[in-house]
């Protein structure tokens, strides 16, 4: 295994065994895929929690090979595809630890992948400027949906951005994701403390 590689899994073993759940799809893979044993699967899965099994493997993994890492990858893809693109972006960017507990935005990891809650957005809103149009846009809105979010609320500026929110998390789904949103933040140029308060 790269060196490289073997740094991410060491430096985010923690992080990794709080999210993961190993015991079926990833262990499988991996055995069928032949970077583990049939005496490491049992060893791993002998181990009393789902945690130490975690750690156990991510131990197990730098010995087995080139295509270790790539197959740790890929038994992601079903069940884990956010930690997947976090480990991805660990390799692009040349970095070796995931945020862990919050983001660069103060946001909770475990929050970036859920659909804000109508509360949330209704924060958000509160705490939007005259930046609104650019992250409705940015979200997706068209011109005429943010005229119809004025139109329909003509009193109240946060009750546009709020409608153009709820339009956005409606339109989009499961998609919705605080993430996303946070995006489109950053793209208004929206410092991150403005939402500390916001997804909490």
């Amino acid at each position: 295994m790269d060196p490289k590689h073997k740094e991410i899994l060491r430096a985010n073993r923690l992080h990794l065994s709080e999210q993961l759940l190993v015991d079926d799809t990833i262990i499988q893979y991996l055995y069928q895929e032949d970077i583990l044993t049939e005496s490491q699967v049992e060893e791993i899965q002998s181990q009393p929690s789902n945690k130490h099994k975690t750690l156990r493997l991510l131990s197990v993994l730098p010995g087995r090979g080139p295509l270790a890492f790539s197959a740790f990858l890929a038994s992601l893809r079903n069940d884990f595809p956010w930690i997947r693109e976090e480990l991805l972006l660990l390799c692009e960017n040349d970095c070796t630890t995931l945020s862990g507990t919050t983001g660069q935005s103060g946001v909770p990891e475990h929050l970036l992948h859920t659909i804000p809650s109508n509360q949330q957005l209704n924060r958000l809103a509160s705490s939007l400027g005259s930046e609104w149009e650019t992250v409705l846009l940015d979200l997706g809105l068209s011109p005429g949906d943010l005229y119809r979010c004025r139109a329909d609320h003509p009193l109240s500026v946060q009750s546009q951005v709020l409608a153009g929110l709820v339009k956005w998390k409606q339109s989009q789904g499961r998609r919705a994701t605080v993430q996303r949103l946070l995006q489109s933040l950053q793209t208004a140029d929206l410092h991150p403390s403005a939402l500390d308060q916001v997804f909490i």
